[in-house]
């Protein structure tokens, strides 16, 4: 088995993407509190983060807690092109990196101490590059363990660097509040706060079959493998997505069933057609939710066949909503996403036979058509007319 010896994995995260970008290209906006879209914040500076303003929070709250925020239209197309840039900063760096979002990334260095000199070293020169070439503040993380790399540019942000030696790891580590282990969400969170579990290395002195009896054998297994910093994956150059997802932050007022069934035909119609633009197909379906408490419901269906088809998927999202729909009355709903798993290669499905003329994908071969050479808002569906389907976040190529 292959272990890392020394810190030579880079986490590298640039700070508030969206309202960066805004704020480099235009100087009235640098240094104010910049919040990125009315209606549901998509992203915040850190002069907004300052008074509580977070990503995905509604409008209306973000603007009573800031009310000297500049509210801005995003751009998307703007934010692709500086992700362009940020990533050709990245591969000139190295070759070994494995994009997480079009902000971010993880970089191997091993090896080029005599060409580029320490993984330190290079760290400093790639913010100072991001900065330079791109307009835009980064903060990297330097680390002998994915998992390290990323916990440390998370402490460094914003705009930093800290590089944690392999000898420091569980020193640096463990003071950390558990929320910093991959995985610990509210609901983890809170279970482990019941019990006076603050920290990582509370988690790391629990031992791992008190950690399976908590929270389960998977999750328990987990924490208690990061809490040791125990994390072999290695960068993984161009690794093909697991999943193809979009999501829509609501902000906190109610919504109609009509409304939210609205929302998931639009996710699902965005989905099935980045789906097919990539040539993938998959057979498990997933409905992620979000309620006003912040807790959190995923459920899943997995077909017997491989799919791209914008009905199918369709069907299927809408029976795990209907459901569902009585705990979203209970709770009150915050975000809906629509992810498609189990992924491979279009070319690899077993072909049907054209039995039910409403299976064929001759439809949604013909909406994708119309809508790759016209726009996306050339033809729609009726039951989204005059609906604000919320801003098509880009993506790495997959």
């Amino acid at each position: 088995m292959f272990v890392l010896s020394e810190a030579t994995i880079l986490h590298a995260d640039v700070d508030a993407f969206f309202a960066s970008v805004e704020q480099r290209d235009d100087p009235r906006l640098r240094g104010r509190p910049v919040i990125v879209g009315a209606g549901v914040v998509l992203a915040a500076s850190y002069e907004a983060k300052a008074y509580g303003v977070c990503t995905a929070m509604g409008g209306a709250q973000a603007r009573r807690l800031c009310p000297r925020a500049v509210v801005v239209e995003p751009r998307m197309s703007a934010y692709a092109e500086a992700s362009k840039a940020v990533y050709r900063v990245f591969e000139d760096t190295t070759p070994l990196v494995e994009g997480l979002s079009i902000d971010e990334a993880f970089l191997d260095v091993r090896g080029l101490e005599r060409i580029s000199g320490t993984p330190a070293e290079i760290a400093v020169r790639l913010r100072r590059e991001v900065l330079e070439l791109v307009g835009l503040p980064i903060t990297v993380g330097v680390a002998r363990t994915k998992f390290l790399a990323k916990v440390a540019s998370g402490v460094a942000k914003p705009d930093g660097l800290l590089v944690v030696p392999p000898d420091r790891e569980l020193a640096f580590l463990h003071p950390l509040p558990v929320e910093r282990l991959w995985g610990v969400g509210p609901v983890t969170a809170s279970k482990l706060h019941g019990r006076a579990i603050t920290t990582v290395g509370q988690v790391a002195q629990l031992g791992e079959a008190a950690l399976v009896c908590m929270l389960g054998r998977a999750a328990g297994r987990h924490l208690h493998a990061l809490a040791q910093n125990r994390d072999l994956r290695p960068v993984q150059v161009r690794r093909r997505r697991r999943s193809i997802g979009s999501q829509r932050a609501l902000g906190r007022s109610p919504r109609s069933p009509d409304a939210v069934d609205a929302i998931v035909v639009g996710l699902v119609d965005r989905v099935t057609r980045r789906m097919r633009a990539a040539g993938r197909v998959g057979r498990t379906v997933v409905l992620r939710l979000r309620f006003d408490d912040f807790s959190r419901a995923t459920r899943s269906h997995t077909l017997p066949l491989a799919t791209a088809h914008t009905e199918t998927i369709l069907a299927t999202v809408r029976g795990l909503l209907a459901a569902a729909m009585p705990m979203i009355e209970r709770q009150g709903l915050t975000l809906v996403g629509v992810a498609v798993a189990n992924l491979e290669d279009d070319g690899a499905t077993q072909l049907r036979l054209p039995f039910d003329r409403r299976s064929s994908d001759a439809l949604d071969a013909a909406l994708d058509e119309v809508r790759n050479r016209f726009g996306s808002a050339a033809i729609t569906r009726a039951v989204l007319l005059g609906r604000d389907q919320g801003p098509s976040v880009p993506l790495l190529p997959d």
